[in-house]
């Protein structure tokens, strides 16, 4: 991936956005415990930033993917993660698959809402009993006559108690016999009835973005909110993955170096045994090493990028990216605490916002186990292999 002057300035535009729209109130949602998705939304709607990499035909720039990840790296530079991973929901996790496979209604009442930041998304995939194993989704939808029925539940959904929509795994066949190929993605509307969306969830971190559980009791939707073909919900998820994991590991990098930056700036003012602390060698070489890493993360994500751009397969790429950007995330924000002592254990400093926030990068959209499975498989090194 080439970063190119058109890259910087839609990188520019959208770190103002951040540091004029976002940052000033993010002390205040995270102390309520969510973000007005609603107006935020909309006005990066009207900047068009919000379909960098969809259609013009549903109000998106038309972009390719390397301009997406030039915004997921300024949105890095929002002091909290849970308003990006909130935002990413909408680009990049809730829309791919229904810009690509979608039928011309779905396109025209819900993408093209999304895009111009006047219905808010979501993306339903985990349940209680199915986090990692996708495949092993329960919710079902049955269909009767020219609607599908749902019934089921969804667990950990971002944006969930202010969404609109939400792209939903589901069964729509019987997943005793194939569990892979029973699986349909449908737009589900959230103020269907029979959708139960009140219980938010209280995290650890990301406290900015709501997170809710989905209750689903015969919910009735039109037929042709099913997302492409049915049957193909598992694969269609499975390629809608591959670019959430790319966004995952682009909006990370911004938030490490400035843990890295303030960790630096706090150090060096900080005195201790006749010098300030940054003098230690031990602590200058520790954040010199971390800088090396970010920096080698991000040249990771950006070959990713360029795969996925020139329409390759960037599964394996892609995985590594996710997986790295999880794994060192910890390890910068754990390594930085430590050097602030007894500050850094302090609920308002930065580097214990995003340790808190950024250990979920590790977890959602794939665990790093998850990843490391989806390697050693395409790999040859673990797993049912053919003996020729």
């Amino acid at each position: 991936m080439h970063f190119t002057h058109e890259h910087q300035s839609l990188y520019d535009t959208t770190k103002k956005f951040v540091e004029t729209e976002l940052n000033p109130h993010v002390k205040d949602w995270e102390k309520a415990g969510i973000w007005p998705a609603r107006e935020v939304l909309k006005k990066m709607g009207d900047l068009g930033l919000l379909g960098i990499a969809k259609p013009e035909s549903v109000g998106g720039l038309g972009l390719d993917y390397s301009y997406q990840v030039a915004f997921a790296e300024a949105l890095g530079t929002c002091s909290c993660g849970g308003v990006p991973m909130a935002i990413g929901v909408q680009t990049d996790m809730a829309t791919p698959a229904l810009a690509r496979f979608g039928n011309d209604y779905l396109k025209e009442n819900y993408l093209k809402p999304a895009v111009a930041g006047d219905l808010v998304a979501a993306i339903a995939v985990s349940e209680a009993g199915a986090g990692s194993d996708v495949a092993g989704v329960k919710t079902v939808a049955r269909k009767v006559g020219d609607e599908y029925v749902i019934t089921g539940s969804k667990m950990w959904i971002t944006n969930g108690t202010q969404a609109d929509w939400a792209c939903m795994l589901v069964n729509t066949g019987d997943a005793s016999i194939n569990k892979h190929a029973s699986k349909s993605l449908i737009v589900v509307p959230l103020d269907a009835k029979g959708v139960d969306r009140t219980q938010k969830l209280d995290k650890l971190g990301q406290r900015s973005s709501d997170t809710a559980m989905i209750f689903l009791d015969e919910v009735r939707v039109p037929a042709r909110h099913l997302i492409g073909e049915e049957g193909r919900g598992f694969v269609y998820q499975m390629q809608q993955f591959q670019e959430e994991r790319i966004f995952l590991a682009a909006s990370v990098i911004a938030a490490m170096e400035k843990v890295i930056a303030d960790t630096a700036d706090y150090t060096r003012q900080r005195q201790a045994f006749g010098g300030s602390l940054l003098d230690n060698q031990v602590i200058n070489f520790r954040l010199a090493e971390l800088t090396t890493e970010v920096e080698a993360l991000r040249a990771l994500t950006y070959r990713a990028t360029s795969e996925h751009v020139a329409g390759r397969d960037a599964t394996m790429l892609a995985s590594m990216a996710k997986l790295k950007s999880g794994r060192l995330a910890r390890e910068v924000t754990d390594s930085c605490l430590q050097y602030w002592g007894g500050q850094g254990y302090m609920w308002e400093s930065s580097v214990a916002q995003f340790y808190r926030d950024l250990r979920l990068h590790s977890i959602g959209g794939g665990a790093d186990e998850i990843m490391l499975r989806i390697l050693a498989k395409g790999l040859g090194y673990g797993g049912k292999r053919k003996v020729s």
